[in-house]
């Protein structure tokens, strides 16, 4: 009989004592223990078991699970006698940063410090012990109180590591689990320097000059960057997406998941399954699938986009958004099931994020959105940069992507549809009354610096592609500064249907020589005919009369269409 699929447990007592769902992963256990790494950071996308398979570290070593050999028979790690003498034979500090979510510096440090005195409430039975001095309770009692200075907080994980030593007479393994969620929504909110001083404190403390220390381990989904962050932490082991190490513990491979299928007799949808979840690669382990997709599925036995719907894309959405013409480029490629070589960096720079593509790839890489396909070996390069062919990981992303596009114009109404008829059937009056009006609506919601920006209508414009792909994927090839003639056009739309019209637009920002947005539109369409735009179209069949020619000028959020 078939287990029952229980979504969203984390905890990994409640899955044992339930009989739920669960594919073995304690052989992490064993590999991680005898690596014999002081610190291990292991990054991975959201939903891939890092808070499950944190738990179950947790209630593997820690003294309060002693005695429960019942959570572990039966799994891989009780095969072997010498881990049931290790198991609740340690002291052990867990915590989590998932929580940490807030939109200002003062909330996310006190969200930080609450979260750091219910350690020290956890474990208020050794205050009065002993082992601690008079100045020790008065720390102690420092955080316990609701108003924790800096100085104190930074400190504290290194000084419940010391108690916890002193009172149980052993070092302590210390569980952080997404540590880099409160720098993703810094960057999103504008804190970052301010929360990375505090962060580097506190790490440096407690992974680097902690004497009581015996093992780290932290997860997240990027790697944040030596030189902004892990400065002093020279001796973090750090296990990405392109490691080997670890490489089939979070996450299900093919075997798992197919003997899953099995188990619920869903066999006959293997095809299906690998089309929609397959495609996650980590180091040389191919045919990785996102675990969150494969339970839900197994539950409700319906495709659908369940990863996408577990949180927001807020931060590669506006990276995209405000990317740079090459970036929207690659990106219309990739929709297009296109493989595309970019530069990776794994260090992820923050700080850079809004203005390097590199960092941009970097984090699309390490958040599961794209997948690596193979080493690029025609790029030569003296940088630390690596070159990889890369694609969109699977359908399922590939979805989420088409929907995240399409909601950046869900704020402008129905009659986006409207615009794209008129676009098709050449109705330039609506186009520009259409366009008007989305321009006064949108431009603050692209984030785009306002309309004196030089680069803003550049960016709305392709933004506005992309919404188009949207709608015009199944019927148009639509893609933006590609080679044509004698030089690079803007965006042009292919039918698949060659009996239908194909469509090249040009933008134009108003200069003060052109005098008028009229004389910048007949400029624009002047370079669709000097450049030879058309040539692809005459070329694959196209008569002149199926070729559509726009004209598109604007002044800050004045728009013109010819």
């Amino acid at each position: 009989m078939a287990r029952t699929v229980a979504i969203g447990i984390q905890n990994f007592e409640k899955i044992r004592k339930g009989n739920y769902f669960y594919v073995d992963k304690t052989t992490f256990i064993k590999e991680w223990w005898e690596s014999g790494d002081e610190v291990t950071l292991i990054t991975r996308p959201r939903r891939f078991g890092k808070t499950l398979n944190m738990s179950m570290v947790e209630q593997f070593f820690s003294l309060e699970y002693a005695g429960r050999s019942d959570l572990f028979e039966g799994l891989s790690i009780w095969k072997e006698e010498k881990y049931h003498n290790l198991q609740g034979t340690w002291p052990v500090i867990n915590l989590s940063f998932a929580r940490v979510k807030e939109n200002n510096y003062c909330s996310a440090r006190n969200r930080i410090c609450e979260i750091l005195r219910n350690l020290y409430i956890k474990f208020s039975f050794i205050r009065d012990s002993s082992v601690l001095t008079d100045a020790d309770r008065a720390f102690y009692d420092c955080m316990l109180s609701l108003e924790i200075d800096s100085d104190i907080a930074t400190s504290s994980l290194y000084q419940l590591s010391d108690y916890l030593y002193r009172y149980y007479k052993k070092s302590v393994i210390i569980l952080l689990d997404e540590y880099d969620t409160p720098m993703q929504e810094a960057y999103l909110y504008g804190y970052w320097e301010e929360l990375v001083c505090f962060m580097r404190n506190l790490f440096n403390s407690s992974f680097k000059t902690n004497p009581s220390l015996a093992r780290g381990l932290m997860t997240g989904i990027t790697r944040v960057s030596r030189e902004s962050f892990f400065s002093d932490l020279n001796h973090l082991n750090i296990i990405t997406t392109t490691s080997n190490q670890y490489a089939a513990t979070f996450g299900f491979t093919e075997d798992e998941v197919f003997a899953a299928l099995k188990e619920y007799h869903l066999s006959e949808k293997k095809d299906e399954v690998r089309f929609w979840y397959n495609g996650f690669t980590f180091g040389k382990h191919r045919d990785i699938y996102n675990p969150w997709s494969i339970i839900n599925y197994l539950d409700q036995q319906e495709f659908d986009t369940y990863w996408a719907n577990t949180s927001s894309n807020s931060l590669i959405s506006r990276l995209i958004q405000q990317g740079s013409r090459q970036l929207k480029t690659s990106f219309e490629s990739l929709l297009h099931g296109e493989t595309i070589s970019c530069s990776i960096d794994e260090q992820i720079v923050f700080s850079q994020l809004g203005n390097n593509e590199i960092s941009v790839f970097s984090l699309l890489l390490a958040s599961g959105h794209l997948k690596i396909i193979d080493r690029d070996s025609s790029f030569r390069s003296m940088s630390r940069y690596r070159t990889y062919k890369v694609a969109l990981t699977n359908h399922e992303v590939k979805l989420t992507f088409y929907t995240m596009v399409h909601e950046w114009f869900e704020n402008t109404g129905d009659d986006y549809n409207d615009f794209v008829k008129a676009l098709l059937t050449g109705d330039i009056k609506y186009m520009n009354i259409y366009m008007n009006m989305i321009t006064m609506k949108t431009f603050s919601y692209f984030d785009i610096g306002g309309p004196s920006s030089p680069s803003a209508p550049e960016r709305f414009y392709h933004g506005f592609v992309l919404g188009l792909l949207t709608q015009l994927y199944d019927r148009y090839h639509v893609t933006s500064n590609r080679e044509s003639g004698f030089g690079r056009y803007d965006v042009i739309l292919e039918p698949l249907d060659k009996t239908k019209d194909a469509i090249i637009l040009e933008f134009k920002v108003k200069d003060s020589e052109e005098g008028s947005l009229y004389a910048s539109v007949q400029a624009a369409l002047q370079q669709i005919e000097e450049k030879q735009y058309a040539a692809d179209f005459l070329a694959r069949g196209f008569s002149k009369n199926q070729i559509k020619k726009y004209g598109f000028a604007f002044e800050g959020k004045k728009v013109l269409i010819g």
